[in-house]
């Protein structure tokens, strides 16, 4: 699949098969999203891979609309540096979602559906997970096979804005 293929299929799977994902495949999500590019090559994230179902069905309740981790087959947690004190923080944050979004892409060309989640109760996260104190968990991805059930891209609620409307050129 090239990359603007990915970039037009990728969608949001909030369902996902029974079915665990190959040693591999994970080792790969995880490899993309370390390779990806970030401010000063400061790579401020870690990543905890999460497989284990009473772990993902805890860590679903840290988040309103996190449920869809409950049935993931694989969950990473992206841990960054403490906003506290830290002028670098937005920056850690644009780099997480670049991460993210390099695990996704990764993830889609070999068939894995993937949805983002944001951690709202964040101290029961780090409890649950063992994040220390100087660092921050605000952001989950959650993979899997997509369910039989899961609509195809073709069929979505709303579009994307239009081209006109979100580009200006030269200025607003």
């Amino acid at each position: 699949m090239d990359v603007w293929e990915a970039i037009r299929r990728k969608r949001a799977v909030r369902s996902f098969k029974k079915e665990p994902l190959p040693d591999d495949v994970v080792r790969r999500i995880l490899d993309a999203g370390r390779r990806a590019q970030s401010a000063k090559n400061s790579q401020p994230w870690d990543f905890i891979a999460i497989r284990e179902r009473e772990t993902l069905q805890a860590l679903a309740t840290c988040g309103q609309w996190m449920g869809h981790v409950a049935g993931a087959a694989l969950c990473v947690a992206i841990v960054t540096p403490s906003p506290e004190g830290n002028e670098r923080y937005p920056w850690n944050m644009f780099d997480a979602g670049q991460a993210a979004a390099y695990m996704q892409l990764a993830a889609l060309e070999m068939g894995v559906g993937s949805c983002p989640g944001t951690v709202y109760d964040e101290e029961k996260a780090r409890e649950l997970l063992g994040v220390p104190a100087e660092k921050s968990l605000r952001l989950v991805l959650s993979f899997g096979y997509p369910a039989e059930s899961t609509p195809p891209p073709a069929v979505v609620k709303r579009g994307r804005r239009p081209f006109e409307e979100v580009v200006h050129w030269e200025r607003w």
